[in-house]
């Protein structure tokens, strides 16, 4: 299995990006994507996640309202429309995926056993 995220760069503050993530290898759609990004000197943390076999999606709260998850499964591509982009959103963006992902945990790195390399978002004028 293999995730290639793209669609990073440089936006202004109150710009909008949307990332890709490439999901190559799995044999069906029974399995999750979830993204996360991490800042300089922070934690990774848990932005959003779906569900490619029924299209469920989540958000942790801090991510809700600005953050929106789409899927293409002929693709095998999802999507993640970032809205009202702040300075504070500056940093690398990942997805990752698995199969069997036990809901309640999507947001822990650890339900995640593939991992794309990341793509830089950065939030300046």
């Amino acid at each position: 299995v293999q995730l290639q995220a793209s669609g990073g760069g440089l936006v202004q503050p109150g710009g909008s990006l949307r990332l890709s993530c490439v999901a190559s290898g799995f044999a069906d759609d029974d399995y999750a994507v979830g993204w996360f990004r991490q800042a300089p000197g922070k934690e990774r943390e848990a932005l959003a996640y779906i569900s490619m076999s029924d299209g469920s999606t989540d958000y942790p709260d801090s991510a809700k309202g600005r953050f929106t998850l789409s899927k293409n499964n002929a693709k095998n591509t999802v999507y993640l429309q970032m809205n009202s982009l702040r300075p504070e959103d500056t940093a690398v963006y990942y997805c990752a995926a698995s199969r069997s992902v036990i809901w309640s945990n999507a947001a822990s790195e650890t339900a995640y056993a593939y991992w794309g390399q990341g793509t830089q978002v950065t939030v300046s004028s």
